[in-house]
């Protein structure tokens, strides 16, 4: 459930809630308004918590690579070197 779902079930338990005034047998709507701004909240709650967690559960990961080449004979020493540094977080 995302956030736009979230506000819309919050919206029309709001709704059943506040403005509908039918007395029907067997289904208290006020209740069933309730219910649904309830689960809304918990749903949008919900999608803010995962928000950058996209990627799934395991958080974050940036990998940096560094990679210079063996430069020409004339214009010095020099080695070529490759680093990779790996950040979770």
């Amino acid at each position: 459930m995302g956030i736009g779902v979230g506000i819309f079930l919050i919206a029309i338990g709001a709704i059943l809630t506040f403005a509908v005034n039918v007395r029907t047998t067997g289904v208290d709507l006020q209740t069933v308004g309730s219910i649904l701004m309830i689960v809304g909240s918990a749903g949008i709650l919900v999608s803010l918590l995962f928000w950058s967690t996209w990627g799934g559960f395991g958080g974050r990961r940036r990998t940096e690579i560094t990679e210079t080449t063996e430069p020409p004979p004339y214009a010095g020493t020099g080695t070529g070197r490759r680093v990779i540094r790996e950040d979770r977080f």
